[in-house]
């Protein structure tokens, strides 16, 4: 049917909904847009304190600034503009300063000490620690140093200085021959009694395999070892002589004494010398006799 051309054009949009359409994809767009954006906010302004560790708050801003009070538990924590959070460990752990790389970096770490002649070694230790959760926050107000941070600075120092004192007081000789658990014990108690104040426990401290000793020392010990030995067998060597020697000489004694009574029972009693004779005798008589009678005497 063709067009009748009194039918009216088809409409268009008009321009008043074509801008209002628009302002809304925007204002979904903007809404968004600021919806990531808080979200990242919040993820980047958060921090979650992991079980077996407390948070200390430090604020940086406003009329508050410093460390707060109140050590914070295990969860998870929203933190202000200004704000940040760092964490200590309130179970025991143990930690290792050694030679070689471990899981907290490749530096050497190795304890550097000396003996009383100023003989340098060096050896790895361990020292095993925790930290009280109430005294988190003045741990952080007196060192302002994280966790770790105390770890490689002031706690390693105190450790290397209280082992220093302890060796020098002591010869190599003390210490290859087993003096060392003595020195390690003594610096335990020095450390452990100034750390206790500022709230953290050192429960142990451990020599990590041996002493690194200088390759002369090593050599003159294990030939004064290798001596010591040598001397020991000869003197268990002497022993064995003398008691074998004592032995023969106990036993000659007795076989003399024994012929002694012996010879004294046949001579204060000739009538068993006599029958010994019979005993012995196969019944024949000498094929050649003297003038004596023969030994056997018949009454």
């Amino acid at each position: 049917m063709p067009d009748s051309p009194f039918a009216l054009p088809p409409s268009k949009p008009s321009k008043p909904s074509l801008q209002m359409a628009g302002r809304q994809v925007m204002i979904w767009t903007s809404a968004a847009l600021l919806l990531l954006l808080g979200s990242c906010a919040v993820v980047t302004h958060s921090t979650t304190v992991e079980p077996g560790n407390v948070g200390v708050k430090i604020r940086t801003l406003g009329a508050s600034a410093g460390v707060a009070p109140d050590p914070l538990p295990a969860r998870w924590y929203l933190r202000g503009i200004g704000e940040r959070i760092i964490q200590y460990p309130v179970i025991q752990r143990t930690y290792s300063y050694t030679r070689e790389a471990d899981e907290r970096g490749n530096e050497n770490e190795e304890i550097t000490f000396s003996d009383n002649t100023g003989l340098p070694m060096t050896a790895d230790i361990s020292v095993t620690l925790q930290v009280n959760p109430a005294s988190a926050p003045n741990l952080y107000q007196t060192y302002r140093l994280s966790f770790d941070q105390l770890l490689d600075g002031p706690i390693r120092n105190d450790v290397r200085s209280a082992v220093a004192a302890e060796a020098e007081k002591v010869g190599v000789e003390t210490l290859y021959s087993g003096g060392r658990q003595m020195v390690i014990q003594k610096a335990y108690a020095r450390v452990a009694g100034k750390w206790a104040r500022h709230g953290v426990n050192i429960s142990q401290l451990d020599w990590i395999g041996s002493i690194r000793y200088p390759n002369a020392i090593i050599q003159q010990m294990q030939a004064k070892t290798q001596l010591e030995q040598e001397a020991l067998a000869a003197k268990a060597l002497e022993a064995k002589e003398t008691a074998l020697a004592n032995a023969a000489i106990a036993k000659a004694r007795g076989e003399a004494e024994a012929i002694r009574i012996k010879g004294e029972a046949l001579r204060a009693n000739p009538q068993v010398l006599q029958q010994l004779a019979i005993e012995k005798w196969n019944g024949e008589l000498p094929k050649v006799t003297g003038g004596s009678t023969p030994f056997v005497k018949i009454d």
